[in-house]
């Protein structure tokens, strides 16, 4: 079974973007984009630099530093040059917080 932590308030997520917290040691990026909040690891698997510093567009993830693109919803790369995958993660919204389980990834 999953445990969810709290990750951060909603309000702290920008509306079209991400924001990059720690949880239990793991760097997380929680994206908001469509309405919708999602989390992945927060470490582009190209280059090991944050993606939560990266451009977010309909429910892609831009890397700042290359340009990998993650797709939010799965983790997978959407263009190049990543080639594997980044972690996701279960989210749920609980009053005016936002709460992750890292051990249930989606």
């Amino acid at each position: 079974m999953s445990e969810f932590v709290r990750a951060c308030a909603l309000a702290e997520v920008p509306a079209d973007g991400a924001l990059g917290v720690e949880i239990e040691g793991v760097p997380v990026a929680i994206v908001r984009t469509g309405g919708e909040v999602y989390a992945l690891y927060d470490v582009c698997s190209h280059e090991e630099v944050p993606l939560s510093e990266g451009e977010i567009y309909d429910h892609t993830l831009e890397c700042w530093l290359h340009g990998s693109c993650f797709d939010v919803r799965t983790g997978k790369p959407t263009g190049p040059p990543a080639t594997k995958p980044v972690p996701t993660y279960s989210v749920k919204i609980e009053g005016a917080d936002v709460y992750v389980a890292l051990s249930g990834t989606d």
